[in-house]
């Protein structure tokens, strides 16, 4: 689930709370860096149960519908085709999925049932649930593409149910994109057969490795990383470089001098992007003038050294 560029916005993110904590308190701040990461797992959880959810308020509804005393004919007989989706049964029935709500005490649709019966109202007043609903039969095909736009386009853009995810977890905030990515995908390969498990957060123990060496490598380093961009900034103050940007700049650097498997334009690239993201607008083109620099120099004294093909 976790890619190289999200570790890195949460090693950044850690570096940032750690000075601001002023503690200096390392091993505090890098338990806090994968709690931050492994919270990932609860949110994909949360996300992914709303679709059981609303498969469980609907049912809910169409049985208490049917026990009123003035029945209408739909209410006797009414179209199960939204509750017996195929796709949302996958879901309902996968004893992974299951467990992992159990085993990590996933309830929030429990205490907070109001955000489920706004998207199951937003959901049936759609067009596309009234295309779907047109018939009765339960096609695989049909239920996935149904289950992929009411995801996509009413779950997912919720204001409502963003601003309720954030205010449950603010480490949450950067990894509401990444989670709905990781959930269509895994939405679009579902098959029939297909057992569906929650996804792995990291892709190998290598990106495990990754976040905390890069993590520890730039905290205890920060003072040398420092020094190699302090002469390449004659137009800046260096103590009124944003602190985002100081941050950014030593975490580059680390990777060029304590990563030799990472290629150079990795790097740059991956930092620019950080810095359009997080910090000011000017800030992208600063940094990467630096770099350009520093690393000019390193290749210039032998100092950059990278194994492997294509890595400078």
């Amino acid at each position: 689930m976790l890619n190289r560029r999200h570790i890195r916005v949460k090693v950044m993110q850690s570096i940032y709370a750690l000075h601001q904590s002023q503690s200096g308190d390392l091993e505090r701040e890098e338990k806090f860096l994968f709690y931050s990461l492994e919270n990932i797992q609860d949110l994909y959880l949360v996300m992914i149960s709303t679709l059981m959810e609303l498969k469980k308020m609907e049912e809910v509804f169409l049985h208490k519908s049917s026990l009123k005393h003035l029945v209408t004919s739909e209410e006797r007989n009414p179209n199960n085709k939204f509750i017996k989706n195929k796709v949302i049964h996958l879901l309902a029935e996968s004893s992974h999925l299951t467990l992992s709500l159990e085993n990590r005490k996933i309830d929030n649709w429990e205490t907070h049932d109001d955000y489920i019966q706004l998207l199951l109202r937003l959901i049936k007043e759609s067009d596309v649930y009234a295309k779907y609903m047109s018939n009765r039969e339960n096609d695989f095909q049909e239920d996935k593409q149904f289950v992929l736009d009411i995801f996509t386009d009413i779950i997912v853009p919720n204001e409502k149910l963003y601003d309720y995810l954030e205010d449950n977890k603010l480490t949450w905030i950067d990894d509401i994109p990444l989670v709905n990515t990781e959930i269509i995908k895994q939405l679009k390969a579902i098959k029939e057969e297909t057992e569906i498990r929650m996804p792995r957060l990291y892709k190998d123990i290598e990106d495990k490795d990754f976040a905390k060496n890069l993590f520890r490598k730039t905290v205890l380093n920060e003072k040398d990383l420092a020094k190699q961009y302090f002469d390449k900034t004659p137009n800046w103050d260096t103590e009124r470089i944003a602190e985002i940007d100081t941050i950014i700049l030593k975490m580059a650097i680390c990777e060029f001098m304590k990563f030799p498997s990472i290629p150079v334009k990795v790097t740059i690239n991956e930092y620019l992007e950080l810095a359009k993201e997080y910090s000011t607008p000017k800030s992208s083109i600063f940094i990467n003038g630096i770099l350009d620099n520093l690393v000019k120099e390193m290749q210039a004294n032998n100092t950059l050294l990278k194994t492997g093909r294509g890595l400078m």
